[in-house]
């Protein structure tokens, strides 16, 4: 399944390290951070979709505290 969600992000580093981050998350398929846009667009089985979002929101502000995803 694949969704899209607004990502308050700083600048376009800090982008590329959520990306990253969120692509190591367990249950994610792709991730693409669009610092431009403001979007996440995230790839994820839909049975654990809910679950992978969670993860992947933690992993978003242990490397970005300020990261807001907006679900």
């Amino acid at each position: 399944m694949k969704k899209k969600f607004k990502c308050e992000v700083d600048c376009a580093a800090c982008a590329v390290k959520l990306e990253d981050a969120i692509k190591k998350v367990e249950g994610v398929e792709d991730a693409t951070v669009n610092f431009l846009m403001q979007k996440l667009t995230l790839v994820a089985d839909e049975a654990r979709f809910d679950a992978v979002l969670k993860d992947v929101i933690k992993a978003a502000k242990k490397v970005e505290p300020d990261t807001v995803i907006t679900v």
